[in-house]
């Protein structure tokens, strides 16, 4: 890889990192999910800083944003857009939702009812949206980026299996470093330090990133080794469901976009088995389940750890 894309990576990920401390691998995790074109779920209890590292990806890159605070009245309207009559040419004229810009927040996501959620599925999987039987191609890139809040049951849906699939990675923050977390307190409020965050990458050069990304040379042996880990959630005595095509797919395309940001023209076992958990585990169903959605997360991560250390690693 050259000096020019290693830079302009490097140069996004210290940006992020003057506002999320003591994070370096989940921004890693995140920067690989942009550039390998795929949504993001952020998901943790709350106050750990799901909502700062979403704004502070999409304030680092010089695209259109849009975040949509999900509630449960809202309606698919107030995300996709509507139809609107002008009363001066008697004519309907439509009306563009929040949906419609490269790095979109959802914030909160299962905050709103299934119906609402399911505003999302067409333009994360194709890239456009249909609002009165028309199609409408959403910009590119496109990225979404969610957060949810995983114990607080009050007021909030569980996010449907189809719903899931379509996110690329689910990352967990995890409590910050006692050092991290004392500059944390020290500076209050991220607020103004988001404010100040300047875009150090546009729009057009996160496209020739991820266009970068499908030239990443995988050995045959390494595609094998994915598909067999694949192939392994499928297998499972403790899994109902296993992963999708999609999922092989999104995982192989994960793994060469990890090999980009680790500054390689080549993808590694490492890289597979580093990004498993984070691409596979909420595309699993596993017949034991969690009292909560954090006991459930923690044992298809369980599972997805056991399927890659079943599966001979390719040497």
């Amino acid at each position: 890889m050259d000096n020019t894309a290693a830079e302009r990576i490097q140069r996004l990920i210290q940006n992020i990192e003057r506002v999320v401390f003591g994070k370096h691998d989940v921004v890693k995790l995140c920067v690989t999910g942009l550039l390998a074109r795929g949504h993001i779920l952020i998901e943790d209890v709350p106050g750990i800083g799901k909502t700062t590292i979403a704004q502070a990806i999409a304030r680092s890159m010089q695209c259109t944003f849009s975040r949509i605070q999900f509630t449960s009245d809202m309606l698919p309207s107030d995300i996709l857009g509507v139809s609107v009559l002008d009363p001066r040419t008697n004519e309907f004229t439509f009306r563009k939702g929040a949906i419609f810009a490269n790095v979109v927040l959802a914030d909160e996501i299962n905050r709103t009812p299934p119906k609402t959620q399911s505003a999302l599925l067409e333009a994360m999987g194709e890239y456009q949206v249909s609002v009165d039987g028309l199609p409408f191609d959403l910009p590119r890139p496109f990225i979404v980026m969610a957060t949810q809040n995983p114990v607080e049951y009050e007021g909030t849906y569980t996010l449907p299996e189809s719903q899931l699939d379509r996110f690329m990675i689910r990352v967990t923050m995890g409590y910050p470093p006692p050092g991290d977390e004392l500059r944390i307190m020290r500076r209050r409020d991220p607020k103004k330090e988001l404010e100040n965050l300047h875009p150090v990458l546009t729009g057009d050069e996160l496209i020739a990133l991820q266009d970068r990304v499908g030239g990443v040379r995988v050995d045959e042996s390494v595609a094998r080794y994915i598909l067999d880990i694949i192939q392994g959630t499928r297998d499972h005595d403790q899994v109902m469901l296993g992963a999708s095509p999609r999922g092989s797919l999104t995982f192989y395309e994960a793994c060469q976009a990890r090999a980009v940001v680790e500054g390689r023209d080549f993808v590694t076992p490492g890289d597979v088995k580093a990004l498993a958990v984070p691409l596979l585990a909420h595309r699993v169903l596993v017949k034991s389940r969690g009292a909560d959605l954090v006991a459930a997360a923690d044992e298809r991560a369980r599972v997805i750890q056991d399927v890659v250390r079943r599966v001979p690693v390719p040497v």
